[in-house]
């Protein structure tokens, strides 16, 4: 179970690129909503999901320890080398994300990839987010707006990372490109029944 063979690998590494240079054009919806959030700064929040994508995408698909700390990695990285607005901060949101939802299928030992794991793994990579973020990007923010900043966090996590993610899976499922991967031989188990 957790020897990654080399399809493993490729598939990890492509979800973390691809999604690393796709974080560059969504990093800037940040600075286009900025005028809108100045307001009421917990809002931010609501948008942080999408950057969890990577590792929930990675557990569900590949389901392998560490394969989803590797994606949220890559793309990290690989966003604050071409130029990410966050600089070495990104690499540290990539580690706290994508050990976030690490944490979450490892509480059932990767042996459950249903839709409640991963919103679980989004929520836990919004808790860890919230965290760094609390205090490397918002240490004058109210605790009140802080709580609700978590609060964000936690919905958004468990909706656009963990349910979003899930589907974007089972739609990958099923158009046979991971036929190879434990999800597409699930994904056929199912159609066939």
């Amino acid at each position: 179970m957790t020897r990654f063979r080399t399809v493993d690998l490729l598939v990890t590494v492509l979800i973390g690129a691809a999604f690393g240079v796709a974080f560059l054009g969504y990093g800037q919806l940040y600075t286009l909503i900025g005028p809108l959030t100045a307001v009421f700064k917990p809002a931010e929040g609501l948008l942080a999901g999408i950057w969890f994508l990577p590792a929930v995408l990675a557990a569900l698909i590949v389901r392998k320890p560490g394969a989803a700390l590797l994606a949220e990695m890559i793309a990290a990285v690989l966003e604050m080398l071409l130029g990410g607005q966050w600089g070495w901060g990104t690499a540290v949101s990539g580690l706290l994300q994508g050990g976030g939802v690490e944490l979450a299928f490892a509480l059932l030992r990767y042996r459950r990839f249903t839709l409640p794991v991963a919103m679980l793994g989004g929520a836990c990579a919004g808790m860890l987010e919230w965290v760094w973020e609390r205090f490397a990007y918002y240490p004058e923010m109210s605790w009140t707006f802080a709580v609700m900043l978590l609060a964000a966090f936690l919905l958004s996590g468990a909706v656009l990372g963990g349910a979003l993610g899930w589907a974007a899976s089972r739609a990958l499922a099923a158009t046979g490109a991971v036929d190879s991967l434990a999800s597409g031989r699930e994904h056929a188990r199912t159609v066939e029944a």
